[in-house]
């Protein structure tokens, strides 16, 4: 199955019609699945008093509070359902992320049929409920959650309604940008048997390498933050990755789906060539007259391997030959 990549670009439109759609034109060229924005207003999200996190205070004006900085980046149904309109005219699949009910509706509204749940959210039970109640396809974030809340926030959308062959959890760890120290990818196989639901990865490390290693490892949705310039004002910029690097994941991410296969060790078509040349066959070690018995001696093993396999030695010490042989020639049956 192929893994299903999200170009996350999140807040880093910057509340620009213009911007996000140079977003939606990056994620096209680099072959994504998808492109995700972010659906929330400010005064459901935030309290006026609400702290930035500590990323936010380094690439954000210091005098900006949370709740100012989250109403410039405000979708408005009218922007949603322009963005919508320009995903479906260059053939990528729209998602946002709701981050409070009256958002899950509006995308609901809209035609959305799967709803990724911020790792914020995982603990806000009626949010879970009401996304369970969909019956659609759930991408469950996780980070700064332990198993314990994890598996309470699956049971609650599984008995809302939704079922859970259709919830991918995702491993997350919620700091921008993540040090490698601190990714834990492993986590993905203990929540895989833990859960036994789909499980993918949502990066936020810097560069491409860590995303590429979940693909190996059987994610099967991979998000990563991505924008148009990384020195553009923002909260998620910096720690997201240029059109290139977006482009470059997404070719590695498919370069190794091919190269993962099937699973079943077998010979490859392109081996057969190689393998008559690197294999050995049996052949006179010393000149060998007719009759004379073939000993450990006057054999050996050598390249190519196109006559009989030296895993018949054994077979052929003791028999007599039944004709003539000169130094290097294949022996016969």
């Amino acid at each position: 199955m192929s893994v299903f990549i999200i170009a996350e670009a999140g807040v880093n439109h910057n509340g620009s019609m213009k911007i996000a759609k140079q977003l939606i034109d990056v994620a096209v060229n680099s072959g994504a699945d998808a492109v995700k924005f972010q659906t929330f207003n400010a005064d459901r999200q935030v309290t006026h008093t609400a702290k930035k996190a500590r990323y936010q205070e380094v690439t954000t004006q210091k005098s900006e509070t949370h709740y100012d900085m989250l109403r410039k980046l405000e979708l408005s149904e009218e922007m949603h359902v322009e963005l919508m309109a320009y995903c479906h005219k260059k053939n990528i699949l729209f998602l946002s992320s709701p981050f409070d009910i009256e958002s899950v509706d509006l995308l609901a509204n809209l035609g959305q049929k799967c709803f990724k749940v911020p790792s914020g959210e995982i603990t806000n039970l009626p949010y879970l409920r009401h996304i369970g109640r969909l019956n659609n396809k759930v991408i469950l974030s996780t980070g700064m959650s332990n198993l314990i809340e994890i598996k309470a926030a699956i049971n609650i959308i599984e008995s809302a309604g939704t079922s859970r062959d259709k919830i991918t959890t995702l491993h997350c760890t919620s700091e921008y940008p993540l040090p490698m120290s601190e990714v834990n990818l492993l986590a993905m196989n203990s929540m895989r048997e833990e859960f036994k639901t789909n499980i993918g990865y949502s990066d936020h490390t810097v560069g491409i390498e860590v995303a590429i290693a979940a693909a190996a490892m059987g994610a099967s949705i991979i998000e990563k933050h991505f924008t148009v310039n990384k020195d553009l004002p923002g909260p998620d910029h910096k720690a997201s990755l240029n059109p290139a690097e977006l482009k470059l994941m997404v070719k590695s991410i498919r370069n190794i789906e091919r190269a993962l296969g099937d699973g079943i060790k077998k010979l490859s078509a392109c081996e057969i060539d190689n393998m008559w040349l690197v294999r050995k066959s049996i052949v006179a070690k010393k000149e060998i007259r007719v009759g004379e018995s073939f000993t450990n001696e006057n054999i050996i093993a050598k390249r190519p391997g196109n006559g009989i396999s030296p895993m018949f030695w054994d077979d052929l010490i003791g028999k007599k030959a039944k004709k003539s042989y000169s130094i290097d020639e294949l022996i016969e049956k």
